[in-house]
This record gives C-alpha cells, structure tokens and sequence, in this order.
C-alpha cells in the first residue's frame, strides 16, 4: 500500500486513542485540505501490510484504528484487510471518505473492495472537505456537510445512524 504517513497516537482522527493511517492518492483534491501533499497516488511510500499492522499492534491502550488519506477508498482492498487485523486484536476502524455514503453504496454494487472495507468499517466520515462550511467545532470532522455515521447501527436498523459519541 501507498501511504502519506501514519501517526501513532492520535486523540484528533476519532475516539479515545488511535492509530491513525494516512492512504496515498485523493481524486478529490478539496479546496483547504487538510493533507493536499496525499493526493498524488505515486506519491508518499510503499508499505507492506505487515508493516502497517506493526503500527497498532503493540499497544495496549490503543482503542482503534483511523483509515484516512487521501481516500482509503483509492486502495479498499489494502485497507479492508487492515481494518480485518485491527477489528481481530478487538480495535474499533472509523474510515473518512470524500465520498458520500451512498455514493460508496452504488459502488460498492459493483466493486467487492468497497463493499468489504464498508463492511469492516465500524464508523464512516463521509463527504467532500467544503471550505466555506468549515468548522472547528465539529468532533472528528472538517466541515458541517460531512456525516460521522455509525455503520454497525445503520447496517442493524437499515437507516443511517449517526455516531453518538458516549456521555460521560
């Protein structure tokens, strides 16, 4: 997998604490991204899927995983299978995407590695970054179109289900 970076412990990508793992090649080169330098596919560096899986074995105050980029869904496949590593050592895989939950929901009739990374996706950030809705009072994300929605929920109830973060 190409990817731009992966951060070890981050308390900003979802929540508790996570590591968070940066995709290389973004098709939706939104206006103030946060990552711009992601968005060329060739860019960034090889990594093997063992050497991620290092990144957030070793932890054990680690509560998940962050699947971000770039897109997560320009390599799904190389990502499904992490998502497989982390839920099996009983981490949780929040995934962003600049695209829209439906959108990945069409393809994803069409494509088996969007359908598996959606399928190993416990919580999906959805939607373009959109500068003009930026905030910086949202939790874990960018802008106020861009949905945190609970797929374990919306895949039970066959209705998005928006994460609700715990009261404490």
């Amino acid at each position: 997998m190409r990817l731009y970076g992966v951060v070890t412990d981050s308390i900003v990508d979802g929540p508790g604490f996570r590591t968070a793992i940066f995709t290389q090649g973004c098709m939706h080169h939104c206006e103030g991204c946060h990552n711009p330098d992601s968005h060329d596919p060739s860019g960034g560096k090889e990594w093997t899927l063992d050497d991620i899986e290092v990144k957030f074995t070793n932890n054990p105050l680690l509560d998940g995983i962050t699947l971000s980029g770039g897109d997560p869904f320009m390599q799904p496949a190389g990502c499904a299978e992490l998502a497989r590593r982390a839920h099996a050592k009983g981490l949780n895989v929040w995934t962003f995407s600049g695209y829209t939950y439906e959108h990945l929901l069409e393809m994803a009739k069409t494509n088996a590695d969007f359908a598996d990374l959606l399928n190993e996706t416990d919580v999906l950030v959805d939607g373009p970054f959109v500068l003009a809705l930026r905030s910086l009072d949202l939790l874990f994300a960018g802008s106020k179109n861009q949905r945190l929605i609970d797929l374990q929920k919306t895949r039970e109830t066959g209705t998005i289900t928006l994460y609700q973060p715990p009261q404490w």
